[in-house]
C-alpha cells in the first residue's frame, strides 16, 4: 500500500519536524503555512545592521534536535555551528547581589554561590538540583518523552507510588521553594522556571524545577548567526526530503465525516483530500475554529482546553547599539531581577496590565555573524507581559503605540538604571508586542508558549497529540508535551511515531 499524503497545517518548528520525519518514513507531505515564511516563532531577524533572535533565544536539550537531524538523514555538525554559552545566565538582583551561573559545571555554579553568598546557600542549591534530578529521571519517559493519552495510562504504572512522591503533584514550584531555598536570591531563580513554560510558580506545579537540572546538566547553548538558523536548517531538510511548502495559504476549515479526517479547506477556495492532518496551530483555533460546529468526538478536547489557561505573553525591545570605545560587557543572557517578583505575576495573571517594574531579560550574544560592523551590537530585551486583549478585559490592549513608546523607555530607564549604558549607543530601536506576534503567528493573545502550567493538571489539560477525530494529529507548543524548542520537538517526534505506527498496523490489517 501507498502511504497516503499528510496535510500539515502551519511551517513552526513543530510542523516541519513532523513533516520531515514523515517524509523519511515515506509518506508525501504538504505543508500549508499561513504566513510567506517558515519557522514561526523561531526567527532570527535582520534591521538594518543588527541580527536578533525575536523568538527563542537559547538552545537547551540539544540531543533532541541531534536526533531530529541523524533520524532524517543529517548531523547537526554538518548543518548547524552550536557553541556553549558561558556563563550561562548572570543573574542580576535589585540588592547588588550577582550571581553567575556556569555551563556544564554544577561545581562551578555551587563554588560561585559559596563565593557570594556562602556553603549554605550553596548547600540549598545543591539540594534543590539533587531533587530536580529525581524529578527528571522519574517524569521524562512518562511525562515528556511519550505520547499522553490519559491520567489512567500513568495509574497502571506499577512505580505509581513511587513516582507520586517523588513528582509530589500536590506541591507548586513556590511551594518547593519554601521547602529548600530559604535563600531570596536563589527563590527568584527558581521562580523564573515558571515563566519557561509562561506560568505563575505559585501555581505552576514543582515538576518545572526539573528544567533547573536540564540547564545545568545538557547545557546552554547558541547557534552561530542566530537561533532563527535552526529553522532554517529544519525548513531545509523539510525540502531535500521532498515535502512541498505553500506559503500565504492559510486553511480556513478542517473536514471530517463520521469520527474521521477528510481533509482541509483553504480560505482561497480549494478543497485538499487527506486522510490525515497534523495541526501545528494553537489548539484552541485548531478546535474552536477550525473544526467549526457542534462535533461530539472531540467535546472532551474542547472542555478541556477552555479549563486551560493562556501561557503570559512577552514586549520585547530590539535595540540596535552602536560601536564604542568602552563598550558595556554584558554576558549571553543577564537577567535582571526586580524587588519584588511576586508583584509581577499578580500585574499578569491577575490584574492583566503591565509589570511597572519588571524583570528584564538581555540577550546579548557576542557573534559577529549577527551584526555588520566591528563593535556593534544586537541587544534583544525582553520583560513578561499580559496577553494581549482590545477589550482590555482578559488581558491588557497593545494597540495604544503612545503607551508602547512610553512603556519602552521605562524599560530603557530601568536598564541605565542598573549601570548599563543603552542610549548613546542606540542605532536601532523597534518594539514588539504581544499583539504584534499574535498578528505574526496566529498565536492568540501573543501568548509565547500556548498553554500555561498554571495547576497541577495542566499536563491533562493540554491538547493530546492524538485527536479524537482520527487521522487529526496536534503538535507544537499547545500540545503535549508543551512549549519551547526542545518540548516542541519532542511533540514533532511523537506525532510522527504514532502516524508511523498507525500506518503500520493498518498495512498489516490489510
Amino acid at each position: 500500500m501507498s502511504q497516503p499524503e499528510v496535510i500539515v497545517i502551519g511551517a513552526g518548528m513543530g510542523g516541519m519536524c513532523t513533516a520531515a520525519r514523515l517524509a523519511r518514513q515515506g509518506h508525501v507531505v504538504r505543508v500549508l503555512e499561513s504566513s510567506d515564511k517558515p519557522g514561526g516563532k523561531c526567527r532570527t531577524e535582520w534591521i538594518g545592521k543588527y541580527a536578533f533572535d525575536t523568538g527563542p533565544s537559547l538552545l537547551t536539550l540539544p540531543a533532541v534536535y541531534r536526533d531530529f537531524f541523524a533520524r532524517t538523514g543529517k548531523h547537526l555538525g554538518q548543518v548547524l555551528d552550536v557553541k556553549p554559552v558561558d556563563p550561562a545566565f548572570d543573574y542580576r538582583f535589585h540588592d547588588g547581589i550577582s550571581l553567575k551561573f556556569a555551563n556544564l559545571a554544577h561545581h562551578k555554579t555551587q563554588e560561585e554561590i559559596t563565593r557570594v553568598l556562602g556553603p549554605d546557600v550553596a548547600a540549598q542549591w545543591d539540594a534543590l538540583i539533587k531533587r530536580a534530578e529525581r524529578m527528571w529521571d522519574v517524569s521524562r519517559e512518562p511525562f515528556v518523552e511519550s505520547e499522553l493519552k490519559s491520567i489512567f495510562s500513568l495509574i497502571k504504572r506499577p512505580t505509581l507510588m513511587r513516582d507520586l512522591r517523588v513528582i509530589a503533584p500536590w506541591k507548586s514550584l513556590r511551594d518547593l521553594a519554601n521547602e529548600l531555598l530559604p535563600d531570596k536570591h536563589l527563590r527568584y531563580i527558581l521562580d523564573r522556571y515558571a515563566t519557561y513554560s509562561g506560568s505563575d510558580p505559585r501555581l505552576a506545579p514543582a515538576v518545572l524545577s526539573t528544567i533547573a537540572f536540564v540547564e545545568e546538566a545538557f547545557g546552554a547553548w547558541h547557534i552561530t548567526g542566530g537561533v532563527g538558523q535552526l529553522s532554517q536548517a529544519v525548513y531545509q531538510r523539510c525540502i531535500d526530503l521532498g515535502v512541498v511548502f505553500e506559503f500565504d495559504s492559510p486553511v480556513a476549515q478542517i473536514n471530517h465525516s463520521k469520527g474521521r479526517i477528510t481533509g482541509v479547506s483553504m480560505k482561497d477556495g480549494r478543497t485538499i483530500e487527506s486522510s490525515i492532518v497534523v495541526a501545528n496551530a494553537d489548539a484552541s483555533l485548531v478546535y474552536n475554529s477550525l473544526i467549526s460546529g457542534k462535533v461530539r468526538k472531540i467535546k472532551g478536547a474542547r472542555k478541556r482546553i477552555a479549563k486551560s489557561t493562556q501561557s503570559l505573553a512577552g514586549f520585547s525591545l530590539l535595540l540596535g547599539l552602536r560601536p564604542d570605545g568602552v563598550p558595556t560587557k554584558l554576558s549571553h543572557h543577564t537577567i535582571l531581577f526586580p524587588e519584588n517578583y511576586d508583584a509581577e505575576f499578580d500585574a499578569i495573571f491577575t490584574t492583566h496590565t503591565p509589570v511597572k517594574d519588571p524583570t528584564i531579560y538581555l540577550c546579548a550574544p557576542d557573534d559577529q555573524a549577527m551584526v555588520k560592523e566591528i563593535g556593534a551590537q544586537s541587544l534583544y530585551v525582553l520583560v513578561n507581559a499580559p496577553v494581549h486583549d482590545a477589550t482590555g478585559k482578559n488581558g491588557w490592549n497593545w494597540n495604544d503605540q503612545e503607551f508602547n513608546r512610553e512603556y519602552a523607555n521605562s524599560i530603557i530607564n530601568q536598564i541605565e538604571a542598573r549601570g548599563m549604558s543603552i542610549r548613546d549607543r542606540l542605532d536601532v530601536l523597534e518594539i514588539r508586542t504581544p499583539a504584534d506576534l499574535e498578528k505574526s503567528v496566529n498565536a492568540p493573545g501573543g501568548a509565547i508558549y500556548g498553554t500555561s502550567s498554571n495547576g497541577a493538571q495542566s499536563a491533562f489539560l493540554r491538547a493530546r497529540n492524538r485527536s479524537p477525530l482520527k487521522g487529526l494529529y496536534c503538535v507544537g507548543g499547545s500540545a503535549h508535551p508543551g512549549g519551547g524548542l526542545p518540548l516542541v520537538g519532542l511533540s514533532a517526534e511523537i506525532v510522527a511515531n504514532a502516524i508511523g505506527n498507525t500506518q503500520n498496523a493498518s498495512r498489516l490489517l490489510h
